[in-house]
């Protein structure tokens, strides 16, 4: 069996994630939750692309969906910080 640290697997899911993840991540570490058309404009990513993105960042637990009302609000999950933290230091 193979153990891995934290970090070593961060740094596996960052190199697989497409590069708009990471503008995601940022937009939401630096303005915090918000739906997402305003992500899109934020991140400055394809509501398309973003819908897909958010999809994988969500299956990783990085970031969490929550509903209000007709809209779809995502923001980081305590893990999201973590990979954002552990990213910038690498």
């Amino acid at each position: 069996m193979y153990a891995v640290s934290l970090t070593e697997y961060f740094n596996g899911v960052q190199k697989r994630l497409p590069e708009e993840a990471e503008r995601v991540i940022r937009s939401l570490e630096d303005s915090g939750p918000m739906n997402k058309e305003d992500l899109s404009l934020t991140a400055k990513v394809k509501r398309a692309v973003l819908d897909h993105v958010v999809m994988q960042l969500y299956a990783l637990g990085i970031v969490d969906v929550s509903t209000e009302g007709k809209s779809k609000i995502c923001s980081l999950t305590k893990l999201g910080y973590e990979f954002s933290s552990l990213k910038d230091a690498v």
